[in-house]
């Protein structure tokens, strides 16, 4: 469970995120340092998705490594709030912390996010999932306002990740 002090913390990087003044809205080709052992990850995705008080939305994305690793993703949101509208993120980024493997990265995160607009919609989340964290950002069309938290699960677009497929071979 987060500290209050934390949860302040995300909620103020998405309010800034969301105005274009955070580290989330940093240049889309300024690389992370590289850490010893791990490899740095990014994703690209589209995100169409829908609220009203409570959210959903169902994508498709790339999640691209330094390492060469590379996966084509299934993207599903959840969450309420305060929020009311319809949106395509049709052209979205995301930065994971680094990470051993590309399979770390497939799970839920959980999201604290702000999203607002109108004919042009905007988006901006910090999530996490145990120890990797994920900043997105985007932009697309539709008309929505908001702030929610929920979650964010990114699944191999195969439906297996490598972990799937290890434990099936042990049934």
């Amino acid at each position: 469970m987060k500290t209050r002090a934390a949860r302040l913390f995300i909620s103020i990087s998405v309010f800034l995120s969301v105005v274009g003044l955070g580290s989330i809205g940093q240049a889309k080709d300024k690389k992370p340092p590289k850490v010893a052992g791990k490899t740095n990850c990014t994703m690209d995705f589209e995100l169409p998705s829908w609220a009203v008080f409570y959210k959903s939305g169902k994508g498709e994305g790339t999640i691209s490594c330094d390492n060469g690793a590379k996966r084509s993703v299934t993207i599903r949101t959840h969450g309420g709030g305060v929020q009311f509208g319809k949106n395509n993120i049709s052209n979205g980024f995301g930065k994971f912390s680094p990470v051993t493997g590309i399979d770390e990265l497939f799970g839920k995160y959980a999201s604290v996010g702000g999203h607002g607009g109108a004919v042009k919609a905007r988006i901006g989340q910090s999530l996490s999932k145990d120890d990797i964290s994920l900043d997105i950002k985007g932009t697309g069309t539709g008309v929505d306002f908001g702030f929610d938290f929920g979650s964010f699960r990114i699944s191999p677009a195969d439906g297996h990740s490598k972990s799937d497929k290890d434990k099936d071979d042990l049934k």
